[in-house]
């Protein structure tokens, strides 16, 4: 549904993207991830035919994001960074408004609108003014807006940025049910639990380039297995504690910092269970014992140091 090609694109000195790839299926979600600056809003503004390449090419739903920018606008929704909503209008007025500029008749504008208003959990706040909302509400009624003509490829960049948690996962929740409806989601975010919790597959960007891509699985995997970690109630027992644990567990010892130990658990949740059992058998009291799964923190952090 997404399809790119050596895209590059130069502000001035900064080459912002040095020939990305990018290949998103249809009906699936795609995490576009990197530190600010790495080049993931400038490739959402070429994708969305708002920014011009200075090389390479990409299709969206079939269509050249260049040669065919005009009839391709009306097959995809966008969201940015901020909501792009009339603070002045009501929530109902601002969907029309939407709907008349996407070419829908008047009727048609305001059936979308109160359908969108009642999806988005808005209706009881159509005729207040939008500078009335929370935030939450106006990022609902900024998605509800991108959603006008039901499009094939909606982009999101950061979508959930200065939300509160609960609003937070009431947007997860809608965008489930739009990729579930066949929506192809292309987003942009900064929390890392968010692409880990939406994302199918997961690309990082890195000065401009494609660090790495996968699904997040796929990713954590890069940067080693399931570990094990141990932290000992009292210090004078972490010497007899590492040593059962080379012979319980694994000869390796990953880490070692004061109290705390970890090492490299070989077989999963049952080198968790064997490392319990000898602990315990050995009468050395612990305060935490815990399997770790490499998270997607690390896998950035690895990915952009």
């Amino acid at each position: 549904m997404i399809h790119a090609e050596g895209l590059r694109k130069r502000y001035a000195a900064k080459e912002a993207l040095k020939g990305i790839d990018l290949e998103v299926p249809a009906g699936t979600v795609c995490g576009l991830l990197g530190p600010n600056g790495a080049g993931k809003t400038t490739a959402v503004r070429i994708l969305t035919t708002l920014l011009r390449p200075d090389a390479g090419r990409a299709e969206v739903d079939g269509l050249d994001v260049v040669r065919d920018a005009t009839r391709l606008r009306f097959r995809i929704g966008l969201a940015g960074q901020h909501a792009a909503v009339d603070e002045l209008l009501t929530g109902r007025r601002n969907l029309q408004l939407f709907g008349r500029l996407y070419h829908l008749s008047r009727a048609e504008a305001r059936r979308r609108a109160d359908e969108l208003l009642e999806r988005f959990g808005l209706a009881d706040a159509a005729r207040r003014p939008v500078k009335q909302y929370s935030g939450g509400m106006r990022r609902r009624l900024d998605l509800a807006a991108s959603l006008i003509v039901s499009p094939s490829v909606l982009f999101m960049d950061e979508p959930t940025t200065g939300l509160d948690p609960r609003s937070r996962l009431q947007l997860w929740e809608l965008l489930r049910d739009l990729v579930k409806e066949g929506t192809t989601l292309l987003l942009t975010t900064q929390y890392l639990d968010e692409a880990d919790q939406l994302a199918d597959q997961i690309v990082v960007l890195r000065e401009g380039v494609v660090a790495a891509a996968g699904s997040p699985e796929d990713l954590k995997r890069t940067i080693g297995g399931d570990r094990v970690q141990v932290v000992f109630r009292d210090l004078g027992d972490v010497a007899a504690g590492v040593q059962l644990l080379r012979s319980a567990a694994t000869p390796e010892i990953e880490s070692a910092d004061g109290r705390q130990v970890t090492v490299p658990a070989t077989d999963g949740a049952q080198s968790l269970i064997r490392i319990a059992g000898a602990l315990d058998a050995a009468g050395i009291p612990v305060e935490d014992l815990a399997l770790r799964r490499p998270t997607l923190d690390e896998v950035f952090l690895h990915l952009t140091a």
